[in-house]
């Protein structure tokens, strides 16, 4: 019984990280109506900035948790402008989306071409290892990573139910054309949808790295797929949708990892998915939306 519970707090901790990620998918996919594939390497670069302040400037771990997340939020709005801005009314879903791969290809070369392919050894951002509770030791990093990600879920859903440009951010999601004809500005709420979505990858790439310390060009890329996974999971568009499709992710795989097979956890993932999906094709929480013509 406790190995058990010790493998499902360590599922909500994978999940969590999942969640934190996917949130940012099922944003850009709720406003801009876009996949944006070259998230999970916009995590990547958010533990390279980490690693760089901290490992290899030796500078202190808040500074290179703020650079990380303030570099990933101004990359992700500088990928918008210039690949994805130019395409927005190109009619075709499939150049948007091709552009997305390309633009995660390039950002993983990058990181080969400045840092090399070695793997780096990430320090962990958690400033204690463990805490017992009873019969459980449970890490650091699991603690705080589902203590961010609820932190970050319930503001994000303040933010966008109680302010301006959350309310703008509904209304561009709703009728893109009736919200520019209310005087809200379309290419800015796009804009702040990509600044906070990448700005939380930053986030999910410090904790990732923390709770798995190994760094390299291709750290975001299987994360990033099974992020989109979990927003498809709970229902792509739905922010608790993303948190809950994220967490049960992370249980499905650890436990599937640890009492079926670790070389089948991600089949059993992805089938777990397609069940749902037959089950619900709009995932746990997605809403059948009907369009007038």
């Amino acid at each position: 019984m406790v190995s058990f519970i010790t493998n499902l707090i360590n599922g909500l901790s994978l999940g969590s990280i999942y969640a934190i990620i996917a949130i940012g998918y099922t944003m850009v996919y709720g406003i801009a109506k876009m996949l944006n594939f070259a998230h999970g390497d916009i995590i990547m670069v958010g533990g390279y900035l980490a690693f760089t302040i901290i490992t290899t400037l030796g500078l202190p771990v808040g500074l290179g948790i703020l650079v990380a997340v303030v570099g990933c939020l101004g990359l992700g709005v500088a990928i918008e402008k210039i690949a994805y801005k130019p395409l927005r009314n190109a009619g075709s879903p499939l150049a948007v989306l091709i552009t997305a791969i390309g633009v995660s290809y390039f950002l993983e070369n990058m990181a080969l071409l400045i840092f090399g392919s070695d793997p780096r050894i990430f320090t962990s951002v958690v400033p204690f290892s463990t805490v017992k509770i009873g019969p459980f030791t449970i890490p650091g990093t699991t603690i705080i990573s589902i203590v961010v990600s609820l932190l970050l879920v319930f503001f994000l859903q303040m933010f966008v139910n109680k302010t301006k440009p959350g309310q703008a951010m509904l209304a561009v999601a709703q009728d893109r054309d009736a919200a520019s004809l209310m005087g809200i500005s379309v290419n800015g709420t796009i804009s702040l949808t990509f600044a906070i979505g990448s700005a939380m990858a930053g986030i999910a790439g410090v904790l990732l790295c923390s709770a798995y310390p190994t760094l390299s060009p291709y750290t975001g890329a299987m994360p990033g797929i099974k992020a989109f996974v979990a927003a498809v999971f709970g229902g792509i568009g739905s922010i608790p949708g993303a948190m809950i499709g994220g967490l049960l992710l992370g249980v499905i795989e650890i436990l599937g990892r640890t009492y079926i097979s670790s070389q089948l956890s991600d089949a059993i993932v992805f089938s777990v998915l397609i069940i749902v999906l037959l089950v619900k094709p709009t995932g746990l929480m997605g809403k059948v939306t009907q369009e007038k013509v």
